[in-house]
């Protein structure tokens, strides 16, 4: 058996328990960005791939974003003590997360992002967008009912802030070609994963159709 054969038989299976049933859209959307920074989108540093496909896409959803007043949270990972205290445990299960230290650039975010001075920014220092910030009050003053993610890592931080926003009450809308991982079988088993239990696993075209109807603010 093929993998997408095996794949289509797991996923014949979920469904049939009632997995991957769809949230949908919800009426007031906010698009956040999750580490599409120079440390994640450098192939050469130690946290890096190529993640010119998913900034690609990404750029489309945020000039649709921008045209139509839709909020922007551009998350990105920052460590501010030279000792790497702020990363806690982290900083030893994962060496290179010095290479998001303030002092250099791993945290600014890539400079083929058609971001604006206007986007929010969310300062984070673990995986969830949601863990230590205060993502969840800017949400809930703009009435945000839907979290449409892009950025990296489909297997960990965007999985995280999936995770996290649907249980805090969210609809995680999770656009399969802006987001990416360094490893191929994490990324798929993570997608499949995610679109089974926490979120939907969206195309691009399908998220661009749904923004282009919102009413401009």
């Amino acid at each position: 058996m093929t993998t997408a054969e095996n794949l289509a038989k797991e996923e014949a299976f979920f469904l049939e328990r009632g997995f991957g049933q769809p949230l949908g859209f919800g009426d007031k959307p906010a698009l956040i960005v999750v580490d599409l920074t120079k440390g994640f989108t450098d192939p050469g540093r130690p946290l890096g791939s190529d993640l010119s496909i998913p900034i690609e896409a990404t750029n489309q959803l945020l000039d649709v974003a921008h045209e139509k007043g839709v909020l922007v949270l551009l998350a990105y990972v920052r460590y501010d003590d030279p000792n790497m205290r702020d990363a806690g445990l982290w900083a030893i299960k994962q060496k290179g997360s010095a290479s998001l230290m303030a002092q250099g650039d791993g945290h600014v975010y890539d400079e083929r992002l058609r971001i604006k001075d206007t986007d929010g920014r969310l300062p984070k220092k673990y995986a969830s967008c949601f863990f230590g910030t205060d993502i969840v009050s800017r949400l809930v003053s703009s009435n945000i009912d839907t979290l449409i993610i892009t950025g990296t890592s489909t297997s960990g931080c965007v999985r995280a802030t999936a995770v996290d926003a649907v249980q805090s009450g969210f609809r995680p809308m999770v656009v399969r070609e802006a987001v990416g991982d360094r490893s191929v079988a994490a990324h798929e088993q993570s997608l499949f994963d995610l679109n089974a239990k926490y979120g939907d696993v969206v195309s691009l075209q399908d998220t661009l159709k749904y923004l282009r109807t919102l009413p401009n603010a």
